[in-house]
């Protein structure tokens, strides 16, 4: 029996953006019980918290959380901190996102923008280039981090272990195209990027394309976590497999 053949990714779509794409959606909503978590709320117009959830679908606190942060790291819920009356640090309050009106793929790149920058840096001396691209980068990964964390007035309050806010930056990152996951080995942990949403302008201008991932993964683990120095130790446009982030 002749077997049908593969469709092709949808129009416009490059079979590695399509990749991408499948990967941010099944990371946010492969797990059913986060799909009616994210449904339980959207339907609701004030937003909820962990502890609504968790009575909501009889999980444990920090499984309910667990949950929205990983909604949270992909863009489709916003957190802000619900403030009391009563006395006690102010709890998160969930609510959808932005993605939540064009839940189809990921933002696609802009291959011409993403050139025309690339070759405007590229008229730099490469270092000076490469390092305002990782400084571009990183103002971004803060940017996002601080989306994921607010604002508690207590210095480092919110913050994550080194375990956690790796997970979270893979989660975001696959959000933004890169499906990324978390690894454990040699005693490091670190993060793997399987696709480059940046396709051919990475492999043309690496010093800018790579400089800017780095400055990513950088900012969003200072704002997660805290100032750290990943080890960057294999790169797709450089002809390995994966991107790899040690820290």
């Amino acid at each position: 029996m002749t077997q049908p053949a593969a469709k092709p990714p949808p129009v416009g779509l490059s079979a590695d953006e399509f990749s991408a794409a499948v990967s941010a959606v099944t990371s946010a909503f492969g797990d059913p019980t986060r799909r009616d978590i994210y449904l339980f709320v959207r339907a609701s117009a004030d937003g909820v918290t962990a502890a609504e959830v968790a009575e909501r679908f009889d999980l444990h606190p920090n499984v309910a959380r667990h949950h929205l942060e990983k909604l949270t790291a992909g863009g489709y819920l916003t957190v802000e901190l619900a403030r009391h009356e009563s006395a006690g640090r102010p709890s998160k309050r969930y609510r959808v996102g932005e993605l939540d009106t064009s839940l189809n793929f990921p933002p696609r790149r802009d291959d011409l923008l993403a050139t025309l920058l690339a070759r405007s840096l590229e008229l730099l001396d490469p270092d000076e280039a490469a390092a305002m691209a990782e400084e571009v980068g990183y103002d971004y990964g803060l940017a996002i981090a601080a989306r994921m964390t607010p604002e508690t007035g207590d210095t480092g309050a919110g913050h994550r272990s080194v375990r956690a806010a790796l997970a979270t930056v893979a989660d975001a990152l696959t959000a933004h195209g890169f499906a990324a996951h978390t690894e454990a080995t040699g005693g490091s942990l670190r993060i793997v990027s399987e696709q480059c949403p940046f396709g051919d302008a990475a492999k043309k201008y690496p010093h800018v394309v790579c400089s800017v991932d780095r400055g990513m993964i950088r900012g969003m683990l200072a704002g997660l976590y805290g100032e750290t120095r990943p080890l960057f130790t294999e790169s797709r446009p450089a002809g390995d497999d994966h991107c790899v982030a040690r820290v």
